[in-house]
């Protein structure tokens, strides 16, 4: 089993257990995430990612670094968050974003969530890079969407890597690679 899938276009962290530590994969699921990313300002998209086009533009020459800085605090504490339609959340069975890709959107309800860190650590316009620490089922596309629009000019994620889940960090880890030569050699 694994503690929680991530998005297509997501690096980073996936913890897997195999025989008796699959009994630690409820503890793990429920555990705080720590992710990095980039935002690009100035642009919408239906998956709130680079998966589907901009489709809305906005002008950011008025943004400054302290606009951006400023607008992180409402999105810190206890949020209410509503899963995007690109999104595995199932609808009588069936995942959100098959009905997305058909051009369908379901109404959804907001989650509650919480944001226990979110850290600006660089601008460069229209791009902003970020270190967000969130609890479980928050949805970074989502935030950086609400993000923007806080702003005034939208917002869509370009890049996402999750680098903590609980306890574990992404610099104590393995790649894929080297988890299929190990238990494939019978190590």
């Amino acid at each position: 089993g694994h503690s929680g899938t991530l998005d297509p276009k997501a690096t980073g962290l996936m913890i897997i257990c195999t025989g008796k530590m699959t009994k630690k994969l409820n503890d793990l699921l429920g555990s705080e995430k720590e992710y990095e990313g980039v935002m690009i300002l100035g642009g919408k998209t239906m998956s709130f990612d680079t998966e589907t086009e901009v489709y809305e533009r906005a002008e950011i020459s008025h943004i400054t670094e302290e606009k951006i800085k400023e607008n992180i605090k409402g999105f810190l504490g206890e949020l209410e968050q509503i899963p995007p339609m690109y999104s595995a959340v199932k609808h009588k069975g069936k995942p959100l974003y098959e009905m997305a890709r058909k051009g369908i959107v379901m109404e959804r309800a907001p989650k509650s969530i919480t944001i226990k860190e979110f850290e600006i650590t660089g601008i460069d316009l229209p791009e902003v890079t970020f270190r967000v620490n969130c609890s479980k089922g928050t949805y970074i596309r989502t935030l950086v969407s609400d993000f923007g629009d806080a702003l005034g000019t939208g917002a869509y994620l370009k890049e996402l890597r999750r680098t903590r889940i609980g306890e574990y960090d992404i610099k104590d880890s393995i790649t894929v690679e080297d988890f299929i030569t190990r238990n494939s050699s019978g190590n």
